[in-house]
């Protein structure tokens, strides 16, 4: 599997969700747009309409369609978008999904929030 087929336009790791891992959901790409949460995904119709792959590439990055929100943040990973299109857009979009995109999801729901040091996990 290219790790790289399963990451949405707005820089959220399909691979890593419990939907994709359990075969309800197959990714956005494979399923144009429509998953479990919603139907028609703006911001898929947005990057199929300007021919780009992910936000990061757009002249408008990062817009409004992006901008994190509390609603379901301790549920849903959302509000990691713009920090992992950023870091897809400065190391590649392969790399980051083999070497950092695990992690940021385990900083995201284990980490604890240090000011001027992000998200620091407990050693185990």
């Amino acid at each position: 599997m290219d790790k790289s087929d399963y990451i949405s336009p707005c820089g959220l790791a399909c691979f890593n969700c419990s939907c994709f891992k359990d075969n309800t959901c197959k990714g956005c790409y494979l399923q144009k747009g429509e998953c479990l949460m919603v139907e028609n995904c703006a911001t898929y119709n947005c990057i199929m309409e300007k021919g780009l792959r992910f936000c990061f590439e757009c002249t408008e990055f990062p817009c409004t369609k992006l901008q994190p929100v509390a609603d379901g943040a301790a549920s849903f990973p959302h509000n990691t978008k713009v920090y992992n299109l950023c870091r897809m857009k400065l190391l590649g979009v392969e790399k980051w999904a083999e070497e950092e995109s695990l992690i940021t999801r385990e900083r995201y729901f284990n980490g604890k929030f240090v000011i001027g040091t992000g998200p620091v996990l407990e050693k185990r």
